[in-house]
């Protein structure tokens, strides 16, 4: 059994359509697998050894402190200031983790590249 199980490919899937913008790619990373725009991170999505799956993406500094006392699904990154993440379930809100996937690229985006983009209210 791996360290860290394989992201099931339903979750993959529905990912790549919603990270569907400018430039965007997907590509492996050193566990699961990430989108980036140029050499920027818009967001990863990886399993724990807990057998959950987890997706990262990047956030205005303002609502990182919201998500942070929302609680479950969504959680503060140990890592970087701008970095918050979701729980990935049966109950996952696919909508929402669109919006917040498209406001990750237009944080992480070049500004040419995310003008061409409809930001969530």
């Amino acid at each position: 059994m791996p360290d860290r199980p394989d992201v099931p490919p339903a979750y993959v899937q529905r990912l790549r359509e919603l990270l569907d913008l400018p430039e965007c790619v997907e590509e492996p990373a050193w566990t699961g697998v990430r989108w980036r725009v140029r050499r920027a991170t818009v967001a990863h999505v990886f399993g724990g050894e807990d057998q959950l799956f987890r997706i990262v993406f990047r956030a205005e500094p303002d609502e990182v402190l919201a998500f942070e006392h929302l609680g479950s699904p969504y959680f503060k990154a140990g890592w970087g200031t701008n970095v918050v993440g979701m729980v990935l379930d049966d109950g996952t809100d696919w909508t929402e983790l669109g919006e917040l996937l498209t406001d990750s690229y237009c944080l992480q985006a070049p500004e040419r590249l995310a003008a061409d983009v409809a930001r969530p209210a």
